[in-house]
């Protein structure tokens, strides 16, 4: 089911009367979502994205806009016509009842010609329970479960129905860390078996890019970027992002462009050729920087940290915008341990210029 949001707007009442003025949660949000994909709503908390679901799903009213189905505009559609699925961060499942109970209550609340048999209900509540891996846990009460089977419970009720678009809103929020890695790919596997239209909140970055087709960056309300979860990565719009995205976060110093050239401080790292002369940001991810004898780029050394696979160096420099700077190179990297200075080679695919005044991307 294809999903076209259409100048979506929505606004609260602010709460100090003395500001005055309406809160905009979500401003001016255009965005169509394909068929079948899973895409993820990506941002800071307060930027909207829960708010932006809440609408799609019928819980919350469009100050304005509109939010169409395939062909069809459900923007005054009560939820329970809308044939979504949701899944709450708290999973918001019924103590009192088992494990078949609430995968059935939304077959329960049926009426008319889609009333269902209990045998019917039971059917659809096991296959439901075998897609998410907890069919033998039927007869139990979610204080029986752990946390992850209580999430998988959650995601098979919504399920049940065979919504058109399943909707989850930080579902994974209160795992551990082991569980957080297990069940992000149990929902991607039940996406692509399923094919049903997924939107998916979180503020996880690494989540939303292990999974998803497309991702959707917000921040304060605002629509930043859209693409598949590499490319706006690797070709950020605006500093923002640039920073939001990346486990480490990208390195962002205070640079200038001049002759050509980029430099921080009074280092010249990188040719750029046709950028005019400018005061800049530069970004550089934790993974673009070569240890080098002689590179162009130095900065103190604070320590090393062995990380198996990779090795990571924690630096100085008085030009970072963040109290260190953080360096990932590979573990068989050739270091002196007792340097107190290190010197780099800048990877050019892995920095990004931006405008001091509006934090834009400049083009390389």
């Amino acid at each position: 089911m294809k999903i076209q949001l259409q100048h979506l707007t929505k606004k609260y009442p602010n709460r100090n009367k003395k500001e005055g003025g309406d809160i905009i949660a979500v401003n001016d949000f255009n965005f169509t979502i394909p068929d079948g994909k899973l895409i993820g709503l990506l941002g800071p908390s307060g930027c909207g994205k829960s708010t932006t679901l809440n609408m799609i799903c019928g819980l919350e009213t469009p100050t304005s806009g509109r939010i169409f189905f395939g062909e069809d505009d459900v923007t005054d559609l009560p939820p329970e016509n809308r044939g979504v699925g949701m899944v709450f961060q708290s999973y918001a499942l019924y103590p009192h009842l088992t494990v078949r109970q609430n995968i059935t209550f939304p077959l329960e609340n049926l009426k008319g010609k889609d009333k269902l048999t209990k045998e019917v209900m039971n059917e659809k509540a096991l296959e439901a329970a075998k897609l998410v891996q907890i069919d033998q846990l039927m007869d139990r009460k979610p204080g029986e479960l752990s946390g992850g089977q209580q999430q998988r419970v959650a995601i098979a009720r919504a399920l049940v129905k065979r919504p058109r678009v399943l909707l989850l809103d930080e579902p994974l929020s209160n795992l551990d860390a082991r569980l957080r890695l297990q069940t992000r790919e149990e929902i991607r596997r039940i996406q692509k078996e399923t094919g049903i239209t997924t939107v998916f909140v979180t503020h996880d970055q690494e989540e939303a890019m292990s999974i998803s087709d497309e991702i959707v960056v917000m921040s304060a309300g605002v629509l930043q970027q859209i693409g598949k979860p590499q490319e706006v990565y690797d070709d950020p719009i605006n500093l923002f992002v640039a920073k939001f995205l990346g486990t480490p976060a990208i390195n962002v110093f205070d640079a200038a462009v001049k002759d050509g050239r980029l430099y921080i401080g009074d280092e010249p790292v990188l040719e750029t050729p046709g950028v005019e002369d400018q005061d800049v940001y530069a970004g550089i991810r934790p993974e673009g920087l070569t240890l080098t004898e002689d590179g162009p780029f130095s900065m103190k050394l604070i320590r090393v940290e062995v990380m198996g696979r990779d090795t990571s160096l924690i630096c100085l420099s008085p030009f970072a915008q963040a109290d260190t700077v953080r360096v990932i190179v590979p573990s068989d990297s050739i270091l002196d341990p007792e340097a107190v200075s290190v010197r780099f080679t800048v990877k050019p695919a892995k920095i990004d210029l931006f405008r001091k005044d509006t934090e834009e991307r400049i083009r390389l």
